[in-house]
Order: structure tokens, then C-alpha cells, then sequence
């Protein structure tokens, strides 16, 4: 399931991402265990990538209630999302379009 290209907490903090992108400022995420166990990992991995967020202010912690989605939170990591897929994704997907000798047109004749 995980990628051995970049830490697993990383991957799991991605995981995350999506679910903030996907329900939105203010929703629940599931607790660390929940999430361990879900994805498979230990629990002090998912831990590592919950702070993550919540230094970045993404992810809030209501004591005795659970994590949340901070407010801001889905349009600040649509952002940062898009630039580094621009900067870190988009150059090795560029350069093995390159390698294939695929190019843009032929991205878009098959959407």
C-alpha cells in the first residue's frame, strides 16, 4: 500500500490531506487509532503526521471530543497541495512523458 519513495508518516499525512480536501473545514478525522489501524501502521505513525498538521494549524484537537479539521484548513492545503504537486510531482511525471515520447495532446485526446 505505502510507497518506499517517502516516509510512510508523510504518505499517512497525505491520507489526511484528502480527507480535510474531501468533508471540508471543521470535520471530524478519525483518531489516531482509528487510523493506525486502517492503514496498518503504528499508531505513533499516524501521531508523527497528526502534528504535522496541527503545527501547521490544519488539524485541531478538541480534548475529550477528537480531531478537526481546522477552519482555512481545506483552502490552505489546496493550495500548498497544488504547488508541490507543480514543484516536486509534475517535473518526474514530465520527464518520463519525455522518456515515453508522450506528449500533452495525447494526455488530452484520451480525457
Amino acid at each position: 500500500m505505502f510507497s518506499t519513495e517517502r516516509p510512510i508518516y508523510r504518505q499517512i499525512r497525505d491520507l489526511i490531506v484528502t480527507r480535510i480536501l474531501e468533508a471540508g473545514d471543521g470535520a471530524q478525522l478519525p483518531s489516531v487509532r482509528a487510523l493506525a489501524a486502517e492503514a496498518g501502521v503504528n499508531p505513533l505513525t499516524v501521531a508523527k503526521a497528526y502534528h504535522d498538521l496541527q503545527a501547521g494549524g490544519m488539524v485541531t484537537a478538541r480534548k475529550g471530543v477528537g480531531l478537526f479539521a481546522a477552519d482555512g484548513a481545506a483552502s490552505g492545503l489546496l493550495k500548498a497541495e497544488r504547488i508541490r504537486f507543480l514543484t516536486e510531482e509534475w517535473p518526474r511525471v514530465r520527464a518520463r512523458m519525455d522518456q515515453l515520447g508522450i506528449d500533452v495532446t495525447d494526455l488530452v485526446e484520451r480525457a
